[in-house]
């Protein structure tokens, strides 16, 4: 819903899309279009553009924060492998301008979480999956730390409160340690199982999905 409600909270709001060749434009009042899509020109790159201004009689005030915006630009650089964000503050003087692009996506993300912490070692897993209308990406590393810091993600949306994607991580990484633990001779006969508390302390993990029609239970739990 991310674009219809800026949109629906905008005095005016203009889509510029780059796409097969042509720059089409549709400009919009208080949610609603005022006209049509129109072709403005040619061109030979793509990409959207959204220009817009909170409306007042909503908002009381539309200070912006660089330092939240720049949280959530680097997060979305890491979530989308290769993708360039530029965010560009025109309130200062000389304009403020920082680029995000970064072609290790998940993998990137996880050394940039742990740029303060003493990992046990350099090498950090990643899986990456596509199957039907879905992906998996998973990428983590264990500190010398004891506390968990996992973060999970659908569709690009920050998901606190867990859900399966989160779920499934945890059970299949607590099910394939005890089986290799027990295969290779490091738990045996009435060894107890470890726990996924066990398995999961001092790890840092980044855990992505992106689904054509994700479930979202209220603001922050995801039910896929």
């Amino acid at each position: 819903v991310g674009v219809s409600v800026v949109n629906a909270l905008s005095e005016k709001l203009t889509v510029e899309v780059k796409q097969n060749g042509q720059v089409f434009v549709q400009n919009y009042e208080k949610g609603k279009p005022v006209d049509t899509l129109t072709v403005t020109g040619t061109t030979n790159r793509t990409g959207t553009t959204v220009y817009f201004k909170p409306d007042k009689d909503i908002f009381d005030e539309t200070e912006y924060d660089f330092e939240v915006l720049e949280h959530r630009m680097r997060e979305l650089a890491f979530l989308n492998k290769g993708i360039s964000i530029k965010l560009i503050s025109e309130k200062e003087n000389p304009k403020r301008k920082e680029i995000y692009c970064y072609t290790g996506g998940l993998h990137s993300f996880v050394e940039y979480m742990n740029r303060n912490k003493d990992p046990l070692y350099d090498k950090i897993t990643y899986f990456e999956k596509e199957k039907d209308d879905y992906s998996v990406e998973i990428a983590f590393q264990y500190t010398t730390g004891y506390s968990e810091n996992i973060y999970s993600y659908a569709n690009n949306i920050n998901t606190p409160e867990g859900g399966t994607h989160l779920n499934g991580f945890k059970s299949a990484l607590t099910r394939t340690i005890n089986t290799y633990g027990r295969k290779n001779g490091f738990l045996k006969g009435n060894d107890k199982n470890l726990t996924g508390e066990d398995v999961r302390e001092g790890m840092t993990a980044i855990v992505s999905v992106k689904l054509l029609d994700p479930q979202f239970e209220g603001q922050t739990k995801t039910k896929l």
